[in-house]
């Protein structure tokens, strides 16, 4: 029998294990048996030489096993990563299959943190540590931060003792409690840069071939931009949110500033039709579901009912300095601006709340509402001018043509025939004087009154709204007269932002009747800034015996009245002679003795009777000025036969 005849069996063994991918330690059985059975040395040579070509293949085959393991679960992974969308899913995968493919322990993954500056470990695989999974690495510090310092992969044995790294206490205690020892770590790349390190890591010494660190390598590549797609993705995401916010946002103010366009619309038709202001609240009313109310530059109401809000020229100075409708309370105020002007006040009431469109609503609202002021304010003034100069005329002649100044006011809107108060205003400093006409127009504005400029200052023309007025001459005045020419003093102070003084005289009708009060009111104007009144308002009456004086009518019993009515009251009621022992003490000269006598009391009488005389006029009765008005007013009663 040849050698190979005996070394036939031998042979077909190794390509059985060769079939069988049996284990290596299995081939070298078969020299080791031929042995046993004392082969000849050429055959066991023979037999040698085949074992090694044999091992020589079953390690080829070993290896494209491998690979084919390897690029199978590599085209397994890109088909997981490929298929993810959801960016902590990705990063999961990355490291499972890291561990998969290596057969280590445990497998993580760190992302670099740019506000801090350093990495820290976003997700792991198989990790027991809580301190191992909640490290940070500053860039150089350990293995980790040495690979994403120099972008390139790094393995050791036994990171415990690799001198290669820079230790530090926090990372090495992680990696103790973690229990590792060795460790790969390679970067994640993206256009050269590091955007990640993916590790793998053994609790025993391990050594990592090259095929390994390859393999990781080509994982993270993969890992790398799988990650870069989630995050676009999320990225994406986020835009597509942000735009759809952004488009609900845009849509909401396009609808707002239809609806505000569709309101300037509606208020602007109003102003076009010639609507009142009362038209304008009612249309913001029924806008903004609330109560409106307009209101003038000095807070005074120009429609609705009551006065003005408390506070009101505070939110107006708000609304004014803000350029915007502000909050005042459960109200919301704008300010009605021309220019610079303050016109007036727009006030909303019963919405506490208005979001941005409703507020834009009303403050268009405001704007048109200014529109309208001006609107009647230039109207009024045109008016104004044509019914100074009636009122010019009939101050100047009133006798020359009555029947046909009567006809021109009523042509112009003024009823000469019907009671009016003729209020003379004069300002003090020449800047006021100035201004006193204008404002005498803002005064009147949206009334039935007239005012011009004449003699030393303004002349206004009020309705009288006082009863039982009438006579062709001249009609009752009264306390309420002073009331109105005191209000006009105070307005128009306000107006011109100086002292105002304003006379009237009693209320009249017709031109003739209506000269002469004027004429009255001058007089009256003069006696306030003799008495030092400057500022003030006040009638005829309201200046005692001066109005008796100054007065055309000349109320004598009026006079005597307002002077003596609560001793003339208490006389009648008690039969008591409180006015008798009055003009019995003057015309003593105050003396109590010679007046005892007069009277035929007992001085003790006359003292207690003016006593009550005192609780009745007041403290000051017997001072030079009151006194004087009593003496007066006794004298005058007692030539009328009182």
């Amino acid at each position: 029998m040849d050698r190979h005849t005996t070394a036939a069996p031998a042979l077909r063994r190794l390509l059985d294990l060769l079939a069988t991918g049996a284990a290596t330690e299995d081939f070298g059985e078969v020299l080791a048996d031929a042995r046993r059975r004392g082969a000849p040395a050429e055959v066991l040579s023979e037999i040698d030489d085949a074992t090694w070509q044999a091992l020589r293949v079953h390690r080829t085959m070993r290896q494209h096993r491998r690979r084919e393991a390897e690029l199978t679960a590599l085209f397994d992974t890109a088909g997981d990563l490929a298929a993810s969308r959801d960016l902590d899913a990705v990063l999961q995968a990355i490291v499972r299959r890291a561990r998969m493919l290596l057969g280590t322990d445990t497998a993580y993954l760190t992302l670099p943190d740019e506000r801090a500056g350093d990495t820290y470990m976003r997700v792991t695989d198989g990790s027991v540590s809580p301190i191992f999974q909640t490290l940070r690495l500053s860039l150089g510090d350990g293995l980790g931060g040495l690979v994403a310092q120099t972008a390139r992969p790094y393995a050791t044995h036994d990171y415990r003792v690799d001198e290669r790294f820079r230790h530090t206490g926090q990372i090495d205690a992680g990696v103790l409690d973690e229990g590792l020892v060795a460790i790969i770590g390679v970067p994640l790349l993206l256009g050269g840069s590091v955007i990640g390190v993916l590790f793998a890591a053994d609790r025993s010494p391990r050594a990592f071939s090259p095929d390994e660190v390859a393999l990781l390598c080509t994982l993270a590549a993969h890992a790398a931009i799988a990650l870069d797609t989630a995050k676009s993705l999320a990225d994406t995401r986020a835009a597509l949110a942000e735009l759809a916010t952004a488009n609900a946002v845009i849509g909401a103010h396009a609808a707002a500033v239809q609806r505000a366009e569709q309101a300037h619309d509606r208020l602007t038709d109003l102003v076009l039709r010639g609507a009142e202001v009362a038209d304008v609240a009612a249309e913001v009313a029924a806008l903004l579901d609330g109560g409106a109310s307009v209101h003038d530059a000095e807070g005074a109401p120009l429609t609705g009912p009551g006065g003005a809000p408390a506070g009101l020229a505070d939110a107006v100075a708000a609304s004014r300095a803000e350029g915007h409708a502000v909050r005042h309370g459960e109200e919301w105020v704008c300010a009605v601006l021309a220019g610079q002007e303050l016109l007036g006040a727009l006030v909303l009431h019963g919405r506490p709340e208005l979001d941005d469109a409703d507020r834009r609503v009303f403050e268009r609202a405001g704007v048109v509402t200014a529109l309208l002021l001006l609107l009647r304010r230039s109207v009024a003034e045109t008016e104004n001018r044509v019914r100074g100069e009636l009122l010019a005329d009939l101050l100047t002649a009133p006798d020359r043509d009555p029947s046909g100044l009567t006809a021109r006011g009523r042509r112009l809107g003024v009823d000469l025939n019907r009671p009016h108060l003729a209020l003379v205003a004069v300002a003090e400093d020449p800047a006021s004087r100035e201004r006193l006409a204008g404002a005498a127009a803002r005064y009147l504005f949206g009334s039935r009154g007239i005012s011009a400029e004449f003699g030393e200052g303004v002349v206004l023309l009020v309705p009288h709204e006082g009863a039982g007025a009438g006579g062709g001459s001249g009609d009752g005045a009264g306390s309420g007269d002073g009331a109105v020419a005191a209000l006009a003093a105070e307005r128009l102070a306000r107006l011109v932002g100086g002292p105002v003084t304003v006379g009237t005289g009693r209320a009249a009708r017709g031109p003739v009747a209506l000269a002469a009060a004027y004429a009255e009111g001058v007089r009256c104007v003069r006696a306030l800034r003799v008495l030092g009144r400057d500022g003030d308002g006040a009638c005829a009456a309201d200046l005692g015996f001066l109005g008796v004086l100054l007065g055309d009518g000349h109320d004598v019993d009026g006079f005597v009245r307002a002077t003596l009515g609560p001793l003339l009251d208490y006389d009648a009621k008690r039969g008591t002679e409180l006015v008798r022992t009055l003009r019995a003490y003057f015309d003593c000269g105050g003396g109590l003795t010679r007046a005892k006598d007069l009277l035929h009391v007992h001085v003790n009488t006359v003292v207690q009777r003016l006593d009550r005389v005192e609780v009745l006029l007041g403290r000051d009765w017997n001072q030079p000025e009151r006194a004087l008005e009593l003496q007066l007013a006794l004298r005058l009663q007692l030539l009328a036969g009182g």
